[in-house]
């Protein structure tokens, strides 16, 4: 009975000491992890962009198919001697197929004195042929299209229904771009943080994270504000590109 009531508390004690341990231990490895830092770093560019695509439209009417689609015809020809007046070659441009749309108009009948309807009138077909440009890695031919874009009132001018559209500018290497950004926006965030424990007079230890923010494009000079799903600008030639990339470090 003696043996057994001192080997009791003994193993009472021995769980209380490893208790302590244990918890010590999580308590200990719990500030170490809660030892970190985490700063953001920022990587953009200025570019120009090296490709430009713009397209026009123009379109014909007539009472029947036939009609409409000889119309368009000839307006094609006419579109197509503009705009090599203007230096371009025939294999700078392209015309895409003619689509052809039945038109109808609105009329008000007078059924009796105080009742109106409406009714619906066929009105002929309207045939619509496209005029596409598209220049990449040709600065001389991205600067026809930019100029001749301004002069595509002569055409209205001489009688064809002509719609231009916006242009639309991009880039052609922007894996490139991509890849040097999220370089540069690592670096400034390492630059940051080693700032940081430099002045708080500590040591940056292992990269423990590291995380990309989304690519956006905008013009140069925007103030538009980042979107969560990225910028794509098409309208600007200038542009701006620009990255952030978030890190998170041990500190030693």
């Amino acid at each position: 009975m003696k043996e057994n009531s001192f080997l009791k508390p003994a193993i009472i004690g021995l769980a209380i000491i490893l208790t302590a341990f244990i918890l010590g231990s999580a308590f200990k490895n719990r500030n170490a992890t809660d030892d970190s830092i985490s700063v953001t770093g920022l990587g953009s560019k200025d570019f120009i962009s090296d490709e430009i695509s713009w397209s026009g439209s123009f379109n014909t009417k007539a009472m029947e198919a036939k009609d409409a689609y000889n119309l368009i015809n000839d307006d094609k020809e006419k579109v197509k001697a503009f705009f090599i007046s203007k230096g371009f070659k025939e294999n700078e441009f392209s015309f895409g197929g003619v689509n052809f749309n039945q038109s109808y108009r609105t009329i008000t009948i007078e059924t009796d004195g105080n009742t109106t309807k409406t009714e619906q009138i066929f009105d002929g077909y309207t045939a619509t042929q496209s005029v596409n440009f598209i220049s990449i890695k040709n600065p001389e031919l991205m600067k026809k299209i930019e100029n001749v874009i301004d002069h595509t009132a002569e055409l209205i001018n001489s009688g064809i229904q002509f719609n231009s559209n916006s242009v639309q500018y991009t880039y052609s290497d922007l894996p490139s771009l991509k890849h040097n950004l999220i370089e540069k926006a690592t670096q400034d965030a390492k630059e940051r943080a080693q700032k940081i424990v430099k002045t708080g007079e500590g040591d940056l230890g292992k990269l423990k994270d590291a995380s990309m923010g989304v690519f956006q494009i905008t013009g140069k000079g925007s103030v538009e504000e980042d979107s969560y799903g990225g910028n794509n600008d098409t309208y600007s030639k200038a542009k701006t590109a620009r990255i952030t990339v978030r890190l998170t470090y041990e500190l030693e």
